[in-house]
């Protein structure tokens, strides 16, 4: 173990080891922690605080944060793709991936923007929210149903990679119960034997945007717009030929490029080709309108906070793209350290600013989170084996993975 944590923080590792997954994971880890923490200090409206709306904080670090991403593939070269074939279009000729990795970007730009959307409605979306955390996990493993049946996925999906998929299922599911009610009942009583209703949150307030048409439209266009990405980046990464490098740096830069230039086309038309709704005191045209018209006084400081989103994007990417590994494995690995991450930056929240404190179902949800990650390690040690056998990955030196007890790779 110590020479595991050894290696994680002080060497470079190599590509689709397991010190590497721990290193992106980290990573990813610390930077969502600070993007947990800065949307709460520029929306806090108590005195002294900037008191930005979601539209202009949702505006001015996603600025920052694109132009962050796209500076840095332009930079490093990474749009120089190492591609398995070309083809020509309209007198041009380019990568054959970039016929499915540009529509990934577009479907990145929807997905930025939509969990900032559905804040604004003038209705309770706690489950709608529950359902967006949830469907990443769940159309990670669809997809791996789907690509195996297709043929594109040859490797199997481990039953403790299941197994975790259950575990972190109910660690979201847990916002619904109703704990505090809960335990009251139990006090007044003594003998607790709850009902349906007594034990989970079921308010039909928190079911509203099942009827309202624009909160269905965003959350829609959410999950399939995620759903479009993640069998993108798993086609993309499991029909690679193997005498082709797999450039998922390539694939990051020009999803990312094609991203940036879909949000600044949705940005222009919204600026100079949409009317605003006076009536609607959370109408979204205006209040993105007026982030230009009339911005924010620190709206440089909250371009800055969109750095560490930018930096997260990288992480998050190469986790859902982690090569050798299944969309189900990957997409647990991404979102439980996003949630992790959260609950520890609702922490920090609380005692920086006097806010509220991590909920009772979230320290429960944490433990139960750990007892997905541990199903993950048993998948992560089965797997690693799978692909140092098969000469898939390069060990680290002095790394040995024992298979079976006397077996090795």
């Amino acid at each position: 173990m110590l020479k595991l944590a050894k290696t994680v923080f002080t060497q470079k590792t190599h590509d689709g080891t397991t010190e590497r997954l721990l290193q992106l994971a980290l990573a990813y880890f610390a930077t969502y922690i600070v993007t947990g923490i800065a949307p709460k200090y520029f929306m806090n409206t108590a005195p002294g605080y900037p008191a930005m709306n979601e539209v202009q904080y949702m505006v001015y670090s996603t600025l920052l944060s694109s132009l962050f991403c796209v500076s840095l593939v332009i930079v490093w070269k990474w749009y120089r793709f190492q591609s398995q074939g070309r083809i020509t279009a309209l007198g041009l000729t380019f990568p054959k991936e970039f016929l499915y990795i540009i529509p990934s970007g577009i479907c990145t730009a929807v997905v930025i923007p939509t969990t900032t959307l559905m804040y604004l409605l003038p209705i309770s979306v706690m489950v709608a929210m529950i359902i967006m955390r949830a469907s990443i996990i769940v159309i990670s493993r669809l997809i791996d149903s789907i690509q195996i049946r297709q043929g594109i996925l040859t490797k199997t999906v481990y039953w403790e990679e299941n197994v975790a998929v259950v575990f972190a299922l109910f660690a979201v599911a847990l916002q619904l119960l109703n704990f505090k009610g809960a335990v009251s009942l139990l006090r007044e009583t003594r003998c607790f034997i709850p009902s349906f209703n007594q034990l989970f949150a079921f308010d039909p307030g928190n079911f509203a945007f099942v009827r309202n048409a624009a909160a269905m439209t965003i959350l829609i266009s959410y999950i399939v717009a995620y759903a479009i990405r993640i069998y993108i980046m798993n086609y993309f990464k499991n029909t690679r030929a193997k005498d082709v490098p797999y450039d998922n740096k390539g694939f990051f830069a020009i999803e990312q490029l094609s991203a940036s230039a879909a949000m600044l086309l949705a940005t222009l038309a919204v600026v100079f080709l949409m009317t605003p709704d006076p009536a609607n005191p959370k109408d979204f045209v205006a209040a993105f309108q007026s982030s230009f018209n009339a911005p924010h006084a620190q709206w440089p400081q909250a371009a800055l906070a969109g750095i560490p989103y930018g930096i997260g994007a990288f992480f998050s990417v190469f986790l859902f793209m982690f090569k050798g590994r299944t969309a189900t494995f990957a997409g647990l690995v991404n979102r439980l350290t996003s949630l992790i991450a959260g609950t520890i930056a609702t922490l920090a929240v609380f005692f920086l600013m006097a806010a509220k404190p991590p909920k009772p179902e979230d320290w429960i949800g944490l433990g139960v989170i750990f007892i997905a990650i541990y199903f993950l390690a048993l998948a992560e040690k089965k797997r690693a084996c799978e692909l140092a056998a098969a000469h898939e990955i390069e060990l680290e030196p002095g790394t040995e993975i024992v298979c079976d007890p006397g077996k090795k790779p």
